[in-house]
């Protein structure tokens, strides 16, 4: 069995595209489905031993990857990795700044060291890994960078420091896409809602009950997403069909932020049918056995 695409094969033959925190969740999906079409993907992330998990799933499904160590917090080893993805594959036509994370915590018990250590994660770090593949290829070449945010409409409740980052990755996304199209390159963003990936183990027990029984009411589709359904949205934006797309986000959310309590009693909805085109996709535990369980046709 291999990734079930709905994008044409040979999409992305000859092409070098960089995915930041490939060695799992979303990312590692993202990984999967490029190589699928054809792209030769650069995986990075910080735990080596994730990253060479991936590499021999990609290897085994016949495709072809590289993987780079390195945390996208340090600008030195940030230059580093870009350069060496240069002499490995000479060329970087497409960038997926998917790095990132977030824990829950009330805005007045954060540190200014755990908001900062967030801000670095999802907005600093982010921006030294694209200002670097602009720099070292884009700007003369051209290319294509796909933004990770989340789905922080109307704030973020509970998450105050990754909402701050990731607004700040929307606008920062924005303001490159003017800066930076005259050099070819054009930038947009994805923002995940719900998301049913193994992200969602990394919450504390005491979260678990409701992400396993109430996330989902306040979505208008009534359920998870997949990471097939987010790595669509990334993979449209990286492809020729988007080439007049710059500056822009994509939600993949259910339509969560437009469901408003007291105005509009949402509904089970049994219509919508997930997609999941990922074969070697294996659901967060936390949703095992819950009956929120998405699964893919």
């Amino acid at each position: 069995m291999s990734y079930r695409s709905v994008f044409a094969p040979g999409l992305f033959a000859g092409q070098t595209i960089v995915v930041t925190g490939g060695g799992s969740g979303i990312g590692r999906c993202v990984v999967h489905e490029l190589t699928s079409l054809g792209a030769e993907v650069a995986i990075v992330g910080r735990k080596q031993a994730k990253l060479e998990a991936v590499l021999s799933e990609v290897e085994e499904d016949g495709g072809r990857a590289s993987i780079h160590s390195t945390d996208i917090r340090d600008e030195d080893g940030v230059v580093r990795v870009i350069d060496a993805i240069l002499e490995r594959h000479g060329r970087i036509d497409g960038l997926v700044n998917n790095a990132g994370g977030q824990y829950k915590a009330n805005l007045d018990t954060i540190t200014t060291k755990g908001f900062e250590a967030v801000v670095r994660s999802n907005l600093t770090g982010g921006f030294i890994v694209m200002r670097e593949v602009y720099n070292r290829w884009m700007k003369a070449n051209g290319g294509s960078i796909v933004n990770m945010i989340a789905d922080i409409s109307n704030g973020w409740p509970g998450f105050a420091h990754s909402a701050a980052s990731r607004g700040g990755m929307l606008t920062l996304t924005e303001s490159a896409a003017t800066e930076w199209a005259a050099a070819g390159v054009r930038l947009n963003a994805v923002a995940p809602g719900a998301i049913a990936s193994s992200g969602l183990d990394t919450y504390d027990d005491e979260h678990t009950a409701f992400i396993q029984q109430q996330v989902v009411t306040g979505i208008p589709l009534q359920r998870f997403g997949t990471e097939s359904e987010v790595s669509a949205a990334i993979v449209f934006l990286l492809s020729p069909a988007a080439s007049f797309i710059t500056g822009s986000t994509i939600r993949v959310d259910g339509g969560a932020p437009n469901a408003r309590e007291g105005w509009w009693k949402l509904e089970q909805n049994r219509a919508s049918e997930p997609f999941n085109g990922f074969h070697r996709a294996s659901g967060p535990a936390i949703l095992t056995g819950t009956g929120n369980e998405v699964t893919g046709s």
